[in-house]
């Protein structure tokens, strides 16, 4: 049975916040294509976040506050659209398994399905709207498919990493609806959206993968 603990925890932290490091550029060449061109300077700011809760003193018998927490430190650090929704997906996410001293692979889905809800909630934007729940979406279907399906942990974040992936190339053609990206319209057709690629981006640290 998976039994996800606070050092796998905070191992992907400091996995995710090394990705936002090394992508940070990317994501604002992404950002200045339709927005303001600031996400790369919001994904350093969340990494540093990440980085120094992963190291510090929280509570690991209680992976729920942990999580938790973690996601006050994002929205501590990364006042931004951007870092308000992780933020929102950490703490949503650490609600959903509070006073948990380990994680199965349904703490994991579930956790997903309460971040994805949340940001919707947050952000006032469905799937097809060309944001980050288009990648978060998915992801999260994918790790309740796996659930049923009794895939390891491994397969698990495999799945959620392909359906993120294929969401984000599936909003390329589309136009954005909401946030600051919205406000540009047409502009936006054809290219990628930014948030849904941090999305994918923080996705690869937290499974360990490389970008596809």
């Amino acid at each position: 049975m998976v039994a996800v603990r606070a050092s796998d925890i905070r191992a992907a932290m400091a996995r995710v916040a090394a990705r936002l490091n090394e992508r940070k550029d990317h994501l604002t060449e992404l950002d200045q294509a339709v927005g303001d061109g600031d996400l790369g300077i919001t994904a350093g700011k969340m990494a540093k976040a990440l980085e120094d809760f992963a190291a510090g003193e929280a509570p690991d018998d209680n992976l729920g506050k942990l999580i938790f927490q973690a996601g006050m430190a994002v929205n501590r650090a990364a006042s931004s659209t951007m870092g308000t929704l992780v933020a929102t997906a950490l703490m949503r996410a650490g609600k959903a398994v509070d006073g948990k001293a380990e994680l199965t692979l349904d703490d994991v889905a579930a956790m997903a399905r309460a971040a994805d809800l949340g940001v919707q909630e947050r952000g006032k934007a469905k799937p097809g709207d060309k944001t980050v729940i288009d990648a978060l979406h998915p992801a999260a279907d994918a790790l309740e498919t796996a659930v049923r399906d009794g895939d390891s942990l491994r397969e698990a974040g495999d799945r959620a990493l392909a359906a993120a992936r294929e969401g984000l190339q599936a909003t390329i053609p589309l136009r954005n609806k909401v946030g600051r990206a919205g406000w540009v319209g047409e502009r936006t057709v054809g290219k990628i959206d930014p948030g849904c690629a941090a999305f994918v981006v923080i996705l690869e640290g937290i499974t360990g993968d490389r970008p596809g």
